[in-house]
């Protein structure tokens, strides 16, 4: 059994069809199939069902893929010490993310102070992060709201509040705070469903005991501010955001139910983490304590 046999069975197993996993590894369909055959004879039982060309896991390949995904992240942990003790940094850090002034501000400021580390900087779902974690793709992740699973740490770094946006012909354009129980029949302009701002917002409402009459739903805050400044609806929006956007709108505090959002930097429980990893996560949480004082 080979090192390379186990990268070629993972790069199968997660994408359960030989062609697509030959593409990405860069190597013939042929070769790669022949590889799979003989780690599937070392071990004496398919990994393997095969229908036609359709091929998925069985109960012996989701076993096998398990202990692969340990073995193989030991191994790069393990490489990453020898470094660290040899007194050679392993100059990459790898963060999944989302968009946010704040967050690439922060990242900003540490490529320019350390250019020797590669920072490798990807955008996903909540979801995407937590299995990119679990699978070590990435070494952190910035998530909201925070990851509360086992095997996973991590650090809150920035809680902000969450304001009412309306129109300048809202009638409490000369308000600056409400509760929220009064906007319960206001027509609102939500982000779409199966976003995490969204599920935080509908629980907003639901402890101010109303469902919010959803009038217009889209994908992105910019487009939650233009509807508003037509005067379409109110909507939700984060305290952070509204330097990035053209605020012709009316920000309105919300006084109850206490509306705000806490962001987390995750890893690995128990991962070794290197040099360059640490130098990133303690500048990343210092930044932003420096900040709230």
């Amino acid at each position: 059994m080979e090192l390379l046999q186990l990268h070629y069975f993972l790069k199968v197993a997660k994408l359960e069809h030989m062609t697509q996993a030959a593409q990405e590894l860069r190597i013939a369909q042929p070769a790669l199939s022949k590889t799979i055959a003989r780690l599937e004879e070392d071990l004496g039982v398919p990994l393997f069902d095969r229908q036609g060309r359709k091929i998925r896991l069985n109960s012996f390949g989701k076993a096998y893929l398990k202990k692969v995904e340990k073995a193989l992240m030991l191994l790069e942990e393990g490489r990453r010490e020898v470094e660290d003790l040899a007194g050679m940094e392993r100059a990459r850090v790898s963060l999944a993310t989302t968009t946010h002034k704040c967050f690439s501000d922060v990242i900003g400021t540490f490529i320019s102070l350390h250019p020797d580390i590669k920072l490798q900087i990807t955008q996903a779902s909540e979801r995407e992060k937590v299995q990119q974690l679990r699978n070590g793709d990435i070494d952190f992740c910035i998530t909201f709201p925070p990851i509360e699973q086992t095997g996973i740490e991590g650090l809150s770094f920035l809680t902000e509040k969450i304001l009412l946006a309306v129109p300048h012909t809202h009638r409490f354009v000369n308000r600056s705070n409400i509760d929220l129980r009064e906007v319960a029949n206001d027509p609102f302009i939500c982000i779409k469903q199966g976003n995490p701002f969204r599920e935080m917002t509908d629980e907003f409402c639901q402890k101010a005991g109303f469902t919010p009459n959803i009038i217009c739903e889209v994908d992105e805050h910019s487009a939650v501010s233009y509807f508003i400044r037509m005067g379409i609806g109110i909507a939700f929006m984060p305290e952070t955001l509204i330097e990035k956007i053209e605020t012709s709108f009316h920000l309105v505090h919300i006084d109850n139910p206490i509306c705000q959002r806490t962001y987390q930097i995750a890893w690995l429980e128990g991962r070794y983490m290197s040099v360059a990893e640490r130098k990133f996560r303690e500048f990343f949480v210092q930044s932003f304590t420096e900040l709230r004082k």
